[in-house]
């Protein structure tokens, strides 16, 4: 992992997504998460002061150590136990159908193979368990989806492999999840990078 996306990236995206109106949304999407619990994308820990009390442990995976670093005095104030694992979302160290709920905030957009990511969520769901998502994508507005189409090449230059494009729930029910409630709109900001999508699906 080059310096930039390992040191310098997890600090840009640290203070992009720790916004007060993005910690409202990351609010709506944890609520009803509970017991053991995996978090692809954990980033620097932005979920962490919002995790309901009902969650026992977070298994956080990451595969940029820097963020870790970020999160730990976010971790270290809140009562939940956090197992952290410095690795890609698409093989994740945990047996199958081991945890209740399952949880992703701007990370579908990143994941080089989003389809492998998803497949290893299902594996490790219980049957029945929760999988809640906050991810940006591709706006149903035809004037913003051209523009995102036009600077998808670089956003995913700079941001890690970001994708403008990507349709959250489209991919989440293709993976096989059934999806209980979605709803989409726009945050704050321009409007390429904010047509937000959070939902809640869950594990046949």
């Amino acid at each position: 992992m080059s310096l930039y996306r390992d040191r310098i990236l997890p600090r840009l995206v640290d203070r992009a997504c720790g916004t007060a109106d993005l910690r409202a949304w990351r609010e709506r999407t944890v609520e009803g998460l509970h017991g053991e619990v995996v978090e692809v994308g954990f980033g620097s820990g932005l979920n962490v002061p919002h995790y309901p009390d009902e969650v026992e442990v977070v298994h956080a995976v990451e595969p940029a150590g820097a963020a870790f670093r970020l999160a730990r005095d976010r971790i270290d104030a809140h009562p939940v136990s956090v197992s952290q694992h410095e690795l890609d979302a698409e093989r994740l160290p945990l047996r199958d159908n081991s945890c209740d709920g399952a949880l992703s905030t701007f990370t579908l957009c990143t994941i080089p193979d989003v389809g492998a990511a998803l497949a290893e969520l299902l594996r490790v769901l219980r049957p029945g368990g929760r999988f809640h998502f906050l991810e940006h994508g591709l706006s149903p507005d035809d004037r913003i989806a051209t523009w995102q189409h036009r600077l998808e090449p670089v956003q995913r230059r700079v941001a890690g492999g970001c994708h403008l494009t990507r349709c959250p729930a489209d991919l989440v029910e293709a993976a096989g999840f059934e999806l209980v409630w979605a709803e989409s709109r726009y945050g704050r900001g321009p409007k390429p990078w904010t047509w937000f999508t959070t939902g809640v699906a869950t594990a046949p």
